[in-house]
């Protein structure tokens, strides 16, 4: 177990571990997200060990919130930071385009974790092109080491600016782990003191204009820094050069030799002068980079603005893919350039063969229940279900089928009302509670004033549960010497105006039933809450009563009435044919007893 407050000393580090390490490091005292993988580990240590270090630490409601929270503490001289995933980014663009304009009067870090090959995500997306659209310095580590180091750099930048800065990550950056040496813990003031400046921080277009003139200044400014910077770097010699940054950096240094390296971390604005320099009198440049190609189209125009007639081979030229994430045998592609380590080595076959583990939700998961009363009480009805980003986009798969269209946090409420408008089909909006406070209610108000008469489903497991069980204004809060009282749904979306609101346990799946069928033949815009804890965070704070099911096999039919509907891993068929129970998994819900037409399933205390 890493103790990442530890006075001095070398561990074995997570990447989000060092990055939590860095800021504890770098004194910084106001940090804020919403949970989204890769970055989550940050969220889930702050949440235990902030307090300890005087650290303030929220999981805001969602990522633009996450920003102004930090945005605000760094116009107060308080060093901030915030983060998310890849696609958080786009929600907290809104504030962070305009921030750039305002500065701040204290270091303050934005940390985007991309992730190529879509591991846990809707999209690859590549968010280096935030730090283009927003004039916003950028670096970007390789390794936890790194990642660390970084940290502390990237604020010392954002001092010398009075900006913000992109602290750009990626999922083999932040899910590696490396040997990371710890530095002295800093200290900075917990509180600040806004001192007010409209021309500064009132962005209305009379401030707005030389605001923008300002920050092209700062750019300046900030390509001087980024020539000068340690951050980039050259190592080794040869004729063909190599440009890279990331990850992928590392995979040139171990498997790619007789080359000559420049390393960037600091990587927007790019030091335009040293990659010419580093280009000029070489046979031949290779770039190599996941995801788009930032820093080779970067490089042909730096190239051909200094006449420098250097052939450049990277995306462009088809010698790399422009999707997914890289790993060493992406190297092969550059082996006719230059000599690449032959790490292809026959590896004896394994005598099991291990069998394929697909994503699904869990034994007892109350969503099953959801999915399965919304099935029956839409029958024959051609209904459109639209999803969200969550444990529930899992409806996707049989029996259930109940994910038809999804797109991002909480579109699938916008969608709903979307198709209530332009078919006659039934609209139903499946969405989590922590997803529903994220961006979920705005659409839910835009059905009602709008008259689309969307049916949603708000499946609450008390906790924000695929990105590690975090939580959420539904919840409460009661950590980092802060407790509030969890924000009521049902009163809320009442609140609004919704008429038909109904509260129901998933795992009563006859009362799941009526709601259902009651909330679909409702003329207007209904809301069912599907109520229920789920399991696994019950099985953490151990709370989860043990209870089993047992099937008697005198009662059961065969009819399979229990699979078709609920479909739990914990339910399996027998070698002849009957239904059996996996004790090890089943955690005695009863949503399979209580669609047994025949009561073979029990629950047993």
């Amino acid at each position: 177990m890493s103790d990442i407050l530890a006075k001095d000393g070398k561990q074995l580090l997570l990447g989000n571990e060092a990055i939590v390490r860095g800021l504890f490091e770098a004194g910084v005292k106001c940090s804020s997200t919403y949970p989204g993988t890769p970055s989550s580990e940050v969220g889930n240590i702050l949440e235990t060990e902030a307090e300890r270090e005087g650290m303030y630490f929220e999981f805001s409601t969602n990522e633009k919130t996450a920003l102004e929270v930090a945005a605000a503490a760094a116009s107060s001289g308080v060093r901030s930071f915030v983060f998310m995933k890849h696609v958080g980014l786009n929600v907290a663009a809104d504030p962070m385009m305009t921030l750039a304009y305002s500065g701040v009067r204290a270091g303050m870090l934005i940390m985007t974790a991309d992730d190529p090959s879509c591991h846990s995500s809707q999209n690859e997306q590549d968010s280096r092109t935030y730090a283009t659209l927003s004039l916003l310095p950028m670096v970007e580590p390789s390794t936890p080491a790194e990642a660390k180091d970084m940290v502390s750099a990237a604020y010392e930048i954002s001092d010398a600016l009075e900006l913000p800065v992109i602290f750009r990550t990626t999922t083999r950056v932040n899910h590696a782990r490396g040997p990371v040496e710890f530095g002295p813990l800093g200290d900075t003031a917990p509180k600040g003191r806004f001192v007010k400046d409209d021309p500064k921080f009132v962005n209305i277009p009379a401030y707005s204009k030389p605001n923008r003139v300002r920050l092209l200044e700062k750019q300046k400014k900030a390509m001087e820094l980024s020539e000068k910077s340690l951050l980039n770097f050259v190592e080794g010699e040869g004729d063909v050069g190599v440009i890279t940054s990331g990850v992928s950096y590392t995979y040139v240094k171990e498997f790619v030799s007789g080359v000559s390296v420049l390393k960037l971390g600091f990587t927007a604005p790019l030091p335009e002068k040293k990659i010419a320099d580093f280009i000029r009198g070489k046979k031949a440049v290779i770039v190599v980079e996941e995801l788009e190609p930032y820093l080779e189209d970067a490089v042909l125009r730096i190239s051909a603005q200094n006449g420098l007639g250097v052939p450049v081979y990277g995306k462009r030229s088809g010698n790399f893919p422009r999707q997914w994430e890289y790993s060493p045998d992406v190297l092969s592609g550059i082996a006719t350039l230059v000599k690449v380590k032959d790490f292809k080595k026959p590896l004896p076959k394994a005598e099991t063969v291990l069998p394929g583990r697909p994503p699904t939700l869990c034994a007892g998961c109350p969503h099953r229940g959801t999915f399965a009363a919304t099935k029956r009480a839409v029958g024959s009805r051609d209904a459109v279900y639209c999803s969200d980003i969550g444990c529930y986009t899992l409806g996707v798969q049989a029996p259930f089928r109940a994910a038809d269209f999804i797109i991002c946090m909480g579109g699938g409420a916008g969608a709903a009302g979307g198709f209530a408008q332009s078919t006659d089909q039934l609209p139903i909006a499946f969405i989590g509670d922590s997803t529903f406070f994220h961006s979920g209610v705005q659409p839910l108000m835009s059905a009602l004033f709008n008259g689309h008469k969307i049916k949603m489903v708000i499946m609450d497991n008390r906790t924000t549960a695929m990105t590690g069980h975090q939580p959420n204004p539904g919840t409460g809060r009661d950590f980092g010497g802060i407790r509030t009282e969890p924000i009521d749904i049902e009163g809320l979306v009442k609140g609004i105006g919704v008429r038909f609101v109904e509260t129901v346990d998933p795992y009563d799946v006859k009362a799941m039933n009526k709601v259902m069928k009651d909330a679909i033949e409702f003329d207007g815009v209904a809301v069912v809450i599907a109520k229920r804890a789920c399991p696994l965070e019950l099985k953490r704070q151990k709370m989860l009563v043990s209870r089993r099911c047992e099937v008697d096999r005198d009662k059961c039919i065969k009819c399979y009435t229990c699979l078709k509907t609920i479909a739990c891993p914990a339910l399996f068929k027998d070698k002849d044919g009957a239904i059996n129970v996996d004790r090890v998994q089943c955690i005695g819900c009863g949503m399979c007893a209580n669609v047994c037409p025949k009561g073979a399933l029990e629950v047993k205390e």
